[in-house]
C-alpha cells in the first residue's frame, strides 16, 4: 500500500484524512494496547478501542467506532504505519468494506505518522501514570476522560491556533453552514 499522505498533515475539512496507530500501556500484571484513529483536520480523536492483544481486531473495533460516530463519511482516506494489525486481511476488508482509500507509512519512518506519535507523547507525558495503571478498566475509565473531556475538549492545540479540537471543529461546521 502506497504512502499517499506523504507527510501532507494539513487537511481542508473534517472526515477527509484519519491516521491511526497502537500504542502500549502498562495495566496491572501486563500491557494492554491502545489504538486510536485522528481526524487530522482539527487533531479530533474519533475512535479508540483498549485490548490486551495488539491485533487487527483491536485496530478493526477503533476504525468501526470512528467510521460509525462520524456518520459513516465517504471520501476517506486513512494512514497507518505497516503494522500487522493494519496490513492484515482482516483490516484491509474493513477499509475495502467501508470504501476508505488506504496509506501507510514507509517502513520504520515515524515521521510518515507524526500527529500520532505526537498523540501518544501528550497522552503519556501529561497523563498517564508513571507506575501504569493497577487495571485495564482503571486505564479504560481515566484514557476515556483524557480523550474526550481533556484531549478534545479543554487542551489547546497549536495545530487548530489555540483551541481545543472540539472547538476548532465546531467552529468548521458553523461556518461552512453559513456559507451553504
Amino acid at each position: 500500500i502506497p504512502n499517499r499522505l506523504d507527510r501532507q498533515f494539513q487537511t481542508t475539512a473534517p472526515n477527509h484524512v484519519w491516521c491511526g496507530d497502537v500504542t502500549y500501556i502498562w495495566t496491572g500484571q501486563r500491557w494492554s494496547y491502545l489504538a486510536v484513529v485522528l481526524d487530522l483536520y482539527a487533531r479530533q480523536v474519533v475512535g479508540w478501542a483498549l485490548s490486551s492483544s495488539p491485533d487487527s481486531q483491536l485496530t478493526g473495533r477503533a476504525l468501526t467506532r470512528a467510521f460509525e460516530t462520524r456518520g459513516k463519511p465517504k471520501g476517506l482516506l486513512f494512514h497507518s504505519d505497516q503494522g500487522s494489525h493494519y496490513t492484515s486481511t482482516a483490516y484491509r476488508q474493513l477499509l475495502w468494506r467501508y470504501r476508505i482509500e488506504p496509506s501507510m507509512s514507509r517502513r520504520g519512518n515515524c515521521w510518515d505518522n507524526a500527529p500520532m506519535e505526537r498523540f501518544f507523547r501528550s497522552l503519556k507525558t501529561e497523563w498517564v501514570p508513571s507506575i501504569g495503571y493497577r487495571s485495564m478498566d482503571e486505564a479504560h475509565r481515566d484514557i476515556a476522560a483524557y480523550i474526550h473531556d481533556y484531549y478534545c475538549g479543554l487542551r489547546p492545540h497549536q495545530h487548530n491556533l489555540g483551541r481545543c479540537p472540539d472547538k476548532a471543529e465546531a467552529e468548521f461546521w458553523i461556518a461552512s453552514k453559513s456559507v451553504a
